[in-house]
């Protein structure tokens, strides 16, 4: 198939594929649990598709950025998507990260992911090298024509130069291109303006694209977002503590604004683990990602903390700032801090 060229071009038809209606509420992007040789650790990866399901959300996005699916081979992708679809038996949507760098190699791991019953597709623009909007836009249309699947959007610039403009979201929402939005910019004022093209508050789901779906990745301001228009979050620290994020949504569903923002700011401080290892001594991913694996693990949840090399490990210090992080937050570790490999 040719790929098409212009910004403007003929729609796709209609939303196809399993995912029949508009996303919403909290949708956690898993963790990848690793055992001590860096191999998949389907066991534990069930315990937390069952453990963010027990908590109410939403729908599970497999692969993304906090399941490190940059450093996983494309058999340890499959491994993730396939434990993932079976634990969650039906009872959510499960979406599949099929994040590369150009569009061959999304286009394989689109096919790949569809043939494994994932319920809708999430990728970035084209990166490594810098793309043009009218690129952008030809890459999500021909992956939207080529598989069978709701096709979602990722904004992440710390990872992608080339940003999805509010226009090009747009436009590939109208024309039924994409289904929906991730937006993890940080650019609230950027998801605002978006937001009010799409209809703003009010007008978001009678608007020009009535079923598209936002979502916002920054999960320290969800409230926010939700306020503003927003369909839902997809925080990493929802692997953590999903039932927070539950409650968050609930209330800002029930215009219970003071409730939400309560919930928030409990939220903001448990944020804090991210930063349990030393910024002098590792990488903030090594921190962040290390810190989310550790409190799983203190939790419970998963066997060990080993994050994907050559990402560094946490000090059994930073994991003793992790398990106080827990215990002030009202989530009491179960597991000693030693031996996180």
């Amino acid at each position: 198939m040719a790929l098409p060229t212009p910004l403007h071009g003929s729609p796709p038809g209609p939303l196809r594929g399993p995912l029949r209606g508009p996303l919403h509420g909290v949708i956690p992007p898993l963790c990848t649990p690793l055992d001590q040789r860096g191999e998949v650790d389907t066991a534990s990866l069930t315990r937390l598709v069952h453990h963010l399901l027990a908590a109410g959300v939403h729908g599970l996005f497999a692969l993304g950025s906090t399941g490190e699916a940059a450093y996983l081979t494309d058999d340890r992708r499959a491994t993730v998507l396939e434990t993932v679809i079976k634990a969650a038996d039906g009872r959510v949507p499960v979406l599949a990260g099929v994040i590369d760098t150009t569009t061959p190699r999304v286009l394989d791991h689109a096919r790949a992911a569809a043939a494994l019953g994932a319920d809708a597709l999430v990728a970035t623009a084209p990166f490594y090298t810098r793309t043009h909007p009218r690129e952008i836009a030809a890459h999500f249309r021909h992956l939207r024509a080529a598989v069978d699947r709701p096709l979602f959007a990722y904004d992440i610039p710390m990872a992608v130069p080339s940003r999805l403009t509010p226009t090009v979201v747009r436009e590939l929402a109208e024309d039924g291109t994409l289904a929906g939005l991730k937006d993890s910019s940080g650019d609230e004022g950027a998801l605002r303006r978006l937001l009010v093209a799409l209809g703003g508050r009010a007008g978001r789901h009678t608007g020009p694209a009535p079923g598209f779906t936002v979502l916002t990745g920054s999960e320290l301001t969800v409230d926010g977002a939700l306020l503003a228009g927003a369909d839902g979050v997809v925080p990493g620290l929802g692997n953590v503590d999903p039932a927070g994020y539950v409650r968050l949504y609930e209330a800002a569903r029930a215009g219970d604004w003071e409730r939400a923002a309560a919930e928030q700011e409990r939220l903001v401080a448990l944020f804090g683990m991210v930063d349990a290892g030393p910024e002098a001594e590792m990488g903030r991913s090594s921190s962040a990602l290390g810190a989310f694996k550790a409190a799983l693990r203190l939790l419970g949840v998963i066997e060990h903390g080993t994050t994907a090399f050559p990402q560094l490990p946490l000090s059994e210090e930073s994991v003793r700032e992790v398990g106080r992080r827990l215990t002030a937050a009202g989530l009491e570790p179960v597991a000693r801090t030693g031996d996180i490999g």
